[in-house]
């Protein structure tokens, strides 16, 4: 299949973005769309959530504070509107829970009826 094609038949490209807590995920997704702003954020209904409850000045800068991520909110880039990525909250040594948390994601969203709702990768 043509790639245009592909990309007609899902609309945005859907990206769950792991690793491990304040490694940067943000900032090197930043790079990746080629800006300095920061992502808009929508939650699951798609009601627009703002900037500072999800990330605030202390979790973009060296901290040992993690991040208040929801991997349910969808990160998206005005540079770069054709991906929504999804931000895991960032794995510690021996963090079950937040392994089973991606885990639930990522079966849930292989059940998806539409194929715009599935992820299409996993970086």
């Amino acid at each position: 299949m043509d790639p245009s094609q592909i990309r007609e038949k899902i609309g945005r490209f859907r990206i769950l973005v792991i690793g491990r807590a304040n490694a940067g995920k943000t900032t090197i997704l930043q790079r990746v769309c080629n800006t300095r702003e920061n992502p808009e954020i929508y939650n699951s209904a798609g009601n627009k959530v703002g900037i500072t409850m999800l990330i605030d000045d202390t979790v973009l800068k060296a901290s040992r504070e993690r991040g208040l991520h929801n991997i349910e909110n969808e990160m998206v880039f005005q540079s770069n509107p054709g991906f929504i990525f999804h931000d895991s909250r960032g794995f510690e040594a021996g963090g079950e829970s937040e392994f089973n948390i991606v885990k639930t994601f990522i079966a849930d969203r292989s059940k998806e009826a539409r194929l715009t709702n599935q992820l299409h990768a996993i970086w």
